[in-house]
């Protein structure tokens, strides 16, 4: 019973933030500080999960400027866990099958989110290089989730290059923002499902890296994420 209330109220609460943020996103369309209000709005969601979220910054990460956000993509449950960490003047790049999910699709596109054709080589890598432009053009940073796709409980997935190609090409930083695991860790049925910590981690500069070791890049943010996820896993279980 406890899981059916949650499912209605939470879909009823999905609607109305993808309605009301869609009406606020045309206001002031394709702001790029549209995505973080919207997503925040998603992140407050988590007491209806019986989850305690405690969400932690870097030193000054209000001062990293133009970057490119990288973070663990695990399941469902991110949009009201990891989502809360999207920053002022970010947007995120996502799918373009994305549009046609009912609500949320419109609310992506009206926010001013970046499509990206995975199916078609060629375009993805160039919207990589618009992607670079639009960074520095526009005095924005960029969330993407390396993964690719949701992880469902395999751990962190070996990370794509598209975004560090793309970090390379503007000549900004990687923040690593890792989210602690909630994978087979929350049962809807029962009111507390216990802590999920969220964490941005410190830049990575990309400046030490190229085009040539770009694979370097990505296995040396995927070690620093991994790392830091367990130590994470570890601490809520020490709590516990």
């Amino acid at each position: 019973m406890l899981k059916i209330a949650r499912i209605i109220l939470v879909i009823l609460c999905c609607i109305l933030i993808c309605v009301f943020g869609t009406l606020y996103s045309l206001i002031r369309f394709k702001h790029p500080s549209n995505v973080g209000i919207v997503a925040r709005w998603f992140g407050r969601l988590y007491p209806l999960f019986g989850l305690k979220v405690e969400h932690r910054y870097t030193e000054n990460a209000d001062q990293i400027g133009r970057c490119i956000y990288i973070g663990n993509h695990q399941n469902n449950y991110d949009m009201v866990t990891i989502s809360y960490m999207v920053q002022p003047r970010t947007v995120s790049v996502g799918k373009k099958s994305l549009i046609w999910i009912p609500f949320f699709g419109l609310v992506y596109w009206a926010t001013g989110n970046i499509f990206l054709d995975r199916d078609n080589r060629s375009k993805a890598h160039n919207t990589m290089g618009q992607l670079a432009n639009r960074i520095n053009q526009d005095n924005l940073s960029v969330w993407m989730f390396p993964e690719g796709t949701r992880s469902r409980g395999r751990g962190l997935l070996p990370f794509k290059t598209g975004a560090f190609h793309a970090a390379l090409a503007a000549g900004v930083p990687v923040v690593p923002v890792v989210c602690s695991t909630t994978q087979g860790k929350i049962d809807l049925n029962r009111w507390d499902n216990g802590k999920v910590i969220c964490e941005m981690m410190p830049p990575v500069d990309s400046s030490q890296f190229s085009k040539e070791n770009v694979r370097e890049f990505a296995e040396y943010c995927h070690q620093l994420m991994e790392k830091r996820i367990a130590e994470l896993d570890a601490e809520i279980a020490q709590q516990g």
